[in-house]
């Protein structure tokens, strides 16, 4: 759906974005991440056609930004971090002023708009002036305005800032469900937001891309080692002494469990070794009950800490 080849924007002697290469496929939701002053907002504005690249080039379904700026446009609903509302209109007014500018047929554009307004939630203030209307209702007026003319391509920044917990969680839920028949990326600082909705994640710093995949394999990639935590029924002596030898097994930490009997364990094994299997049955050789055994993967936040925090770079 996106191609970004090369991509550059300079101010004066300033480097926003340097050199940035990447795809994003149709049907996808794609999660931005970056610090502030990473180049977020900047590779936005370029493929919404608001700003111009100093080098390279941005296709949406194969179509340059630049050279086909209008077909490109008709094909993107944004949502900036400040939705741009005319807050003397009512909601349904200001959505026909859309419609209009957008050039949605005059004998589509209610029926359209009735849809969307179902879709977003906000149906029940279509005749409020926006000013009157609380922070998530005026953001779901503007995700409602990017949705107009039915696009292909949305891109939304920052579409939960200043929200309320159960606001945030019922923009989450109506994001995945627009994922269905739209491709998404979503620029958000909330990263279980992100971990919760994005199918894939890209991270920027200092105007590079610092990693591209989806939080799960970044978690594999960047901790190199696996982690499990273990509750096991048995004297900590012996189950220490027989995980310990297991091969594969770098570092153990143990700790009595609130679970009367048993013990819990925080196993680190060697990179790209799954010692599942091993601890399995030695413990059962043993008749050691494995009371529970869970992954720990490094979180989204940590990935993004080391990445962003760091020099490093995994490609």
């Amino acid at each position: 759906m996106i191609r970004a080849e090369n991509l550059t924007k300079r101010y004066g002697q300033h480097v926003a974005i340097d050199g940035l290469n990447f795809n994003i496929e149709k049907g996808e939701i794609l999660g931005f991440l970056g610090p502030n002053g990473a180049g977020k907002s900047t590779t936005m504005n370029i493929i919404t056609g608001y700003l111009s690249a100093s080098d390279g080039r941005v296709l949406v379904d194969g179509l340059d930004v630049l050279e086909k700026p209008n077909e490109v446009k008709r094909m993107i609903g944004y949502l900036p971090e400040q939705p741009p509302l005319y807050v003397e209109m009512t909601v349904l007014e200001f959505l026909k002023f859309v419609g209009e500018i957008k050039g949605v047929p005059r004998s589509e554009l209610v029926p359209s708009l009735n849809r969307i307004m179902e879709v977003v939630k906000i149906d029940d203030v279509r005749h409020r002036l926006i000013r009157n209307l609380s922070k998530g209702y005026r953001q779901r007026v503007g995700l409602a305005q990017a949705l107009i003319g039915n696009p292909a391509l949305l891109i939304l920044d920052e579409p939960t800032i200043g929200l309320d917990p159960k606001q945030i969680i019922e923009m989450r839920n109506l994001i995945k469900s627009l994922g269905k028949e739209h491709t998404i990326v979503l620029s958000s600082h909330i990263l279980p937001e992100v971990s919760a909705v994005c199918h894939r994640v890209l991270i920027m710093n200092r105007g590079k891309i610092v990693a591209t995949d989806t939080p799960e394999n970044l978690s594999q990639r960047i901790s190199g080692k696996s982690r499990l935590s273990l509750r096991i029924e048995g004297p900590s002596h012996g189950i220490e002494s027989k995980l310990g030898s297991l091969k594969g097994v770098k570092h153990l930490e143990l700790q009595q469990s609130a679970e009367a009997g048993a013990v819990d364990v925080l196993l680190e094994a060697e990179k790209d070794q799954d010692v599942r299997r091993a601890v399995f049955e030695a413990m059962s050789s043993s008749k050691w009950p494995i009371l529970l055994m869970r992954p720990m993967d490094l979180s989204l936040e940590d990935i993004f800490l080391q990445l962003t925090t760091t020099e490093r770079e995994v490609s």
